[in-house]
């Protein structure tokens, strides 16, 4: 069973799977005012429009990154 990370804001659920990640950095590269792997915690949802991050979601090559919408 693969240990899942969850980060919310009021709108959505960013759910991180560390176990399938490959680390191909799109989300760093797309967003890195959210995004900073050096930081704990190394996601700052608040730092980006809910738009910005699903948008981001998708590009996550290895689908690591999903989202829940509330």
């Amino acid at each position: 069973m693969s240990k899942k990370v969850n980060y919310s804001n009021e709108d959505i659920t960013i759910v991180w799977n560390p176990e399938i990640c490959t680390h191909a950095a799109e989300c760093v590269k797309r967003l890195p005012k959210v995004y900073k792997p050096r930081e704990k915690p190394w996601l700052t949802i608040e730092n980006a429009t809910t738009k910005e991050l699903k948008d981001q979601i998708s590009h996550c090559p290895s689908g690591a990154l999903s989202f829940i919408e509330k």
